[in-house]
C-alpha cells in the first residue's frame, strides 16, 4: 500500500487534482468512485467539493466550437475560420478540452471583443470615457478637507441588502442557512449601524469575511426572502507618490506585519521562482519599495479586463492571469499582491462592492504596506482605465469614496462555519446559501444590493488640483 494507493489520504486528492487540471474528468470521477468506504465517509465533504468543481467547470465551458463560431458570426459575419483559430491560439477565445472534447468558455464570445487586437481602438475609447468619469470623483473629493489620517470626502451610505432563495430549491420544512455581506471598521470605514432585518441576525466573529447570518424554514411553492438594512460612513484616501517617498522608512523585517504579509498564502498567493523572477524583471535595478510597487502596478495595468471564470475552479489565480493574458479585478489584485510580496513588500487583499453612480457591482482591490506610513489602498483594476494619465498613479496609492469593503482576506472560514463548499471559495460579495443537503449555487437564489442614499458629511473647500 503506502504512497501508491489512491485511497491513502492526500495521495488520491493529488491524483484527482492533476486529472481535473488536465481535463480528464471521467478518470477523476473513477478514482473517487473506487475509494474505500472508510475514505468516502471520512472525506465526504472533500469528495463532494471536487465533484462540484468539475461540474462548475463544465458549466463554465458549455459552448461547442460550432455554437461559438455561430455566435461570433452573428456579430461579425466576415469572421473566417483562420481568424477564429488565431483568436484561440492567442487566447482571445478561452477554450478547454474536457474528456477529449473542445469546449468554449461561456463568456468567451463576449470577452473576444475585449481581448481581440481588432477591437483595441474601440476599447481605448471606452477607457477614455471611464477615465473622465473617475477623474470627476477625484476632483470632487479633493474639494474637501482631509482628517489626520488623510481621509476626506466622508459620506454616510445607507444600504438595503436582500437575498431570495427560489421556491422549492430545498424541500419544504428544511432550514436555509444564509450569509450576506456587511462592511467592517477600518481607516476608511466607520460608524457601522445595523438597522434591522426580517429574520434574527448573527454577526460574524473572527472571520475575514464580515457577514450577517440568518436562517429560515423553506415553505412549499414559495421563495424564501432575507432582507436587512444598515448604514456606515466611508471616506476617500490617497497618498501622493512624492509624499510617500518622503515618508517611507526601511522595513522592520522582523515585525508581525512584514512576516505575515510577505509570505505565501495558499492557494492563490504563492511566491514561486517564476513569480520572483518576474517581479525582479519588472522593477529592474529599482530598490525603493514605493517605486517598485508603482512599477508592478503599472505593468499589471496592461492586462485587459475580461469576464471571469468561477474562482473556485482555478488552482492558482495569479498564474491563471499570466497564462491567459487577462484578468478581472480580483485576479489582477491577487497577481499584484503576489508580485510585490515577492519583492519583500507587504500587501493584502480587500474587497466588497463598488458603489459608483450607475456602476454598483462587486469589486476587489488591495492594500500595500509602507514602513513609516502604514497600509495604503491600491486598485490595480481601476488603474487599467487610467493608463498614461495622472489617475493611474492615483489608484496605485489611493481609492475613491464609492466603496464598501466587506473582506480583509480571501478564502477564510465563514462565521458561523459553512459545512459545504462555498459557491465562491475565494471572495465574498453576493452571499452564500446552504442547507443540510449541501451548498446552493447561484442558480438557486438571487441577491441584490440597493443603495438607499450616499450623503456628504464634509464641508466643501476651494482646493485647486492639477
Amino acid at each position: 500500500m503506502g504512497g501508491t494507493s489512491v485511497a491513502a489520504g492526500a495521495d488520491w486528492q493529488t491524483q484527482v487534482d492533476q486529472l481535473i487540471a488536465s481535463g480528464e474528468f471521467k478518470k477523476a470521477e473513477k478514482v473517487m468512485d473506487k475509494l474505500s468506504k472508510k475514505t468516502k465517509q471520512a472525506d465526504a465533504v472533500r469528495i463532494d467539493s471536487l465533484k462540484t468543481i468539475m461540474q462548475r467547470i463544465r458549466n463554465d465551458f458549455n459552448i461547442t466550437p460550432e455554437q461559438g463560431a455561430k455566435k461570433i458570426r452573428e456579430r461579425m459575419p466576415e469572421a473566417t475560420d483562420a481568424q477564429i483559430a488565431n483568436w484561440k491560439a492567442t487566447k482571445a477565445l478561452e477554450v478547454m478540452t474536457i474528456d477529449g472534447q473542445e469546449w468554449w468558455f461561456r463568456k468567451s464570445v463576449g470577452n473576444l471583443w475585449l481581448l481581440g487586437q481588432e477591437f483595441a481602438e474601440q476599447n481605448a475609447q471606452d477607457r477614455d470615457e471611464t477615465y473622465r468619469t473617475r477623474r470627476k470623483y477625484y476632483l470632487q473629493a479633493m474639494r474637501t478637507p482631509a482628517d489626520r489620517n488623510g481621509v476626506r470626502d466622508w459620506r454616510q451610505v445607507n444600504i438595503t441588502f436582500s437575498l431570495d432563495v427560489k421556491a422549492d430549491a430545498v424541500p419544504a420544512g428544511e432550514t436555509l442557512r444564509v450569509w450576506m455581506p456587511l462592511p467592517y471598521e477600518n481607516l476608511r470605514q466607520r460608524n457601522i449601524q445595523y438597522r434591522g432585518g426580517n429574520h434574527e441576525a448573527t454577526f460574524s466573529q473572527g472571520s475575514k469575511h464580515h457577514t450577517v447570518y440568518m436562517e429560515a424554514v423553506a415553505e412549499a411553492g414559495k421563495p424564501t426572502h432575507f432582507e436587512y438594512s444598515f448604514s456606515y460612513e466611508v471616506g476617500e484616501r490617497h497618498i501622493a507618490q512624492q509624499d510617500l517617498l518622503a515618508m517611507v522608512e526601511p522595513y522592520d523585517v522582523h515585525s508581525e506585519v512584514y512576516q505575515r504579509y510577505t509570505g505565501n498564502e495558499p492557494r492563490h498567493v504563492i511566491i514561486t521562482d517564476q513569480m520572483r523572477d518576474l517581479a525582479h524583471q519588472i522593477v529592474g535595478d529599482e530598490q525603493n519599495p514605493v517605486l517598485q510597487a508603482a512599477k508592478v502596478f503599472e505593468w499589471i495595468s496592461h492586462f485587459p479586463w475580461a469576464g471571469a471564470r468561477e474562482y473556485s475552479t482555478l488552482a492558482n489565480i495569479p498564474q491563471y492571469v499570466l497564462d491567459s493574458g487577462h484578468g478581472d479585478c480580483g485576479q489582477v489584485a491577487l497577481l499584484y499582491i503576489t508580485l510585490v510580496r515577492a519583492l519583500g513588500i507587504p500587501a493584502r487583499w480587500e474587497s466588497g462592492w463598488m458603489l459608483h453612480p450607475d456602476e454598483v457591482n462587486y469589486h476587489d482591490w488591495a492594500e500595500t504596506y509602507f514602513e513609516g506610513v502604514g497600509w495604503v489602498p491600491t486598485d490595480p483594476s481601476f488603474g487599467r482605465s487610467s493608463v498614461g494619465t495622472p489617475m493611474n498613479s492615483y489608484y496605485a496609492t489611493g481609492i475613491d469614496v464609492y466603496r464598501m469593503a466587506t473582506n480583509e482576506d480571501v478564502g477564510d472560514v465563514l462565521s458561523p462555519p459553512k459545512k459545504y463548499i462555498r459557491s465562491e471559495t475565494v471572495d465574498f460579495q453576493p452571499g452564500e446559501v446552504e442547507w443540510r443537503g449541501g451548498n446552493l449555487f447561484y442558480d438557486a437564489w438571487d441577491s441584490h444590493l440597493e443603495v438607499d442614499g450616499i450623503t456628504p458629511l464634509n464641508r466643501v473647500i476651494g482646493a485647486t488640483i492639477h
